[in-house]
């Protein structure tokens, strides 16, 4: 059971209201920091993926599962150019470092479609 916010709430009441009613008060609010009444909710963390989903990487790249690899060629040198960081080198640090995150995403997403691609392509024949 906690106990220090009771009584650090009733000291700090007795000495802001000089008064008995205020460690009283005090006490009372301290319990309720104890309780949690005022935590902010939290979510539950969500379920462990085991990884990226095959949606989930042509969806970072804009393209349908059903695109050929030219449009999905396309997609990735477009994506590329836009946030690539050397394009924006000169930018604030925020957005340099947005940016590399996005273009980490993205290789990683190209890099993850081609090789399933690749051993689709080798698995059927």
């Amino acid at each position: 059971m906690k106990w220090y916010g009771k009584l650090i709430g009733a000291v700090i009441g007795w000495m802001l209201l000089r008064h008995p009613a205020g460690a009283l008060l005090g006490a009372v609010i301290g319990h309720a920091f104890d309780a949690g009444w005022f935590a902010l909710a939290r979510k539950p963390p969500p379920a462990p993926r085991s990884g990226p989903q095959p949606q989930d990487d042509y969806r970072i790249l804009g393209v349908a599962e059903a695109c050929s690899d030219e449009e999905l060629d396309r997609a990735y040198r477009r994506l590329m150019s836009q946030y690539h960081p050397d394009r924006v080198a000169g930018a604030a640090d925020e957005f340099r470092e947005l940016a590399e995150q996005r273009s980490r995403s993205i290789n990683a997403a190209y890099d993850r479609v081609r090789t399933r691609r690749r051993h689709a392509s080798t698995d059927s024949h």
